[in-house]
């Protein structure tokens, strides 16, 4: 593996963990589909298939936050959100951190549903 190769999946990785962070739009989901479309690697591919499953799980509970806040009038939503909004900033900062320093493994997320 060559250096530029290695760059490259360390830059592809980090992008598609990354895209969590504009999360708010649905269409950040396109940036790891864009890569797991466009690219031959396997370790790319893995972490693009992560990324989109961690987005899967961010707007799952992101919904589940949502109607057990309107059923509880936001009292489970202030306890519960900003807990949900730490956890995702979290991992997505743990996963970019390990596929910048490994290029030899797709990173997991802990505790999540994978659909992909």
């Amino acid at each position: 593996m060559t250096a530029n190769s290695s760059d490259k999946i360390k830059l592809l990785s980090a992008a598609s963990h990354g895209s969590i962070f504009i999360s708010a739009t649905v269409i950040a989901v396109g940036i790891p589909i864009a890569i797991l479309m466009i690219s031959d690697d396997y370790i790319v591919k893995e972490n693009a298939r992560e990324a989109i499953n961690f987005h899967f799980n961010v707007w799952l509970g992101g919904i589940i936050i949502g109607v057990l806040s309107f059923i509880t009038l936001g009292l489970l939503g202030l306890i519960l959100a900003p807990i949900w909004f730490i956890y995702t900033w979290v991992l997505s900062i743990w996963a970019i951190i390990f596929c910048l320093k490994n290029t030899e493994k797709p990173f997991r997320y802990p505790f999540v549903f994978r659909l992909l």
